[in-house]
């Protein structure tokens, strides 16, 4: 019951998000659209948070910065263009693919060549590499592991 419980709070609470009361609009529709912005833009602080999930002052800064191109009248991308424009591709969650990212998109894809072709060979060298017998016999276990290597044991 307890973990029921611990899990359900878990749940109601994952709606919470950064943004502070102050920074909300009061027209639902359009702090609806600053959301959907604010999740598609990267924190340059936290870098692997949106700045709708960062409680950075940086981010803090540009989730107002974009409820101020809205109330402006920009459109979503517009908003976007005027925040891609000054911090760069880098701002965006999900860089799209050009010349500039191609290294960002392709990395991924070259390291999984790469490692699965380090590992081949890996597996190809280990077995064909000789297996040695060991000084540490004596001539007898000697001879008999050559007889059962030939298949003459008993």
């Amino acid at each position: 019951m307890r973990l029921a419980t611990i899990l359900l709070m878990m749940v109601l609470a994952a709606p919470v998000f950064a943004a502070q009361p102050d920074e909300m609009l009061s027209d639902p529709a359009m702090e609806e659209r600053a959301r959907d912005i604010s999740a598609d833009l990267r924190c340059l602080v936290c870098q692997n948070q949106s700045i709708d999930d960062s409680d950075a002052p940086l981010a803090r800064d540009l989730r107002i910065l974009v409820r101020e191109r809205l109330l402006a009248g920009d459109t979503n991308q517009e908003a976007v263009a005027y925040i891609v424009d000054r911090y760069g591709d880098y701002v965006l969650l999900k860089p799209p693919f050009n010349v500039q990212t191609l290294l960002l998109w392709a990395a991924p894809l070259g390291a999984l060549v790469i490692g699965t072709a380090i590992v081949v060979v890996f597996m190809r060298r280990r077995s064909s590499a000789p297996v040695a017998v060991s000084e540490a016999l004596t001539q007898e276990e000697q001879d008999r592991l050559k007889d059962l290597m030939r298949g003459e044991g008993s």
